[in-house]
């Protein structure tokens, strides 16, 4: 019938467009819904470490790289919060997602793997700036901060987060209970977090203990964004940038690469 309208079907890119806004909007809204759970313990978790360590021990301790004390951990503590939101936002996120075995959805639709990927990620690094957010108010409750570089200050959370998120993705695909998802950050990350500088310059370690700080990429990402903030930092500022955007390549195409593979998802 010539006379019928005609249906066209959407564009490829449009699709893609809407499947990748869902799945974004979706982590959003599971952020915003449960904030009592997602906002505020990362908030009353600052507080408490700069009640302790800012105002009672870095009383004593005086100034460190030529700030305040508390003045210098504070980006230490506020990207340890971003890095800690990131990861177990998508952690917990697209392991439910298996658990519940929603993930089927996803899998059966014509959104691509690598968007996939992307829709988690960005939900991590939602939860992670806003998280930083907090915590960065927080910090200005207690001292007083200058941010010296903006866009380093601003690169080095995003790519933090990113990177985080991507752990937290491939963490979720080889879990096979959520013992496997907490043991990761209780055994690893949290280790390497407290190692990382974020509460101390490395400049203060004997030799051999300095040389082990240095494999610790944790300890880059928490300088660089340091950098960002004080101007100062235990590290090469542009080495702490390649090492951040090398783990974000990297693990975005182990993800994508075990999407492919079905690994942990249709077995």
């Amino acid at each position: 019938m010539s006379g019928a309208p005609q249906l066209v079907p959407p564009s490829r890119a449009r699709t893609d467009w809407i499947g990748f806004r869902t799945i974004v909007l979706r982590e959003f809204s599971r952020i915003v819904r449960i904030w009592g759970q997602t906002l505020v313990p990362p908030g009353v978790t600052a507080t408490l470490y700069f009640i302790i360590f800012g105002s009672l021990i870095g009383a004593r301790i005086g100034q460190m790289g030529g700030y305040d004390y508390m003045q210098y951990i504070a980006p230490g503590l506020i990207m340890m919060s971003v890095i800690t939101n990131s990861y177990g936002n998508v952690v917990s996120s697209f392991f439910g997602a298996r658990f519940g075995k929603h993930i089927e959805e996803l899998l059966v639709s014509p959104l691509p793997n690598w968007l996939i990927v992307a829709g988690y990620v960005i939900g991590g690094l939602l939860r992670g700036l806003l998280v930083g957010l907090v915590v960065t108010v927080v910090a200005l409750c207690f001292t007083k901060l200058t941010i010296s570089h903006p866009y380093l200050t601003v690169a080095a959370v995003f790519l933090t987060s990113i990177v985080f998120a991507l752990g937290g993705f491939i963490n979720a695909v080889f879990a096979k209970n959520f013992d496997h998802i907490s043991w990761f950050p209780t055994f690893i990350l949290a280790p390497l977090t407290y190692l990382g500088g974020v509460f101390y310059s490395i400049s203060l370690l004997p030799p051999w203990a300095r040389a082990v700080s240095q494999a610790n990429p944790i300890l880059y990402m928490v300088n660089g964004f340091r950098y960002g903030f004080l101007g100062v930092s235990d590290v090469d500022v542009r080495l702490a940038f390649a090492i951040m955007i090398g783990f974000a390549v990297s693990l975005y195409g182990i993800a994508v690469g075990l999407m492919y593979k079905g690994i942990g998802i249709r077995e």
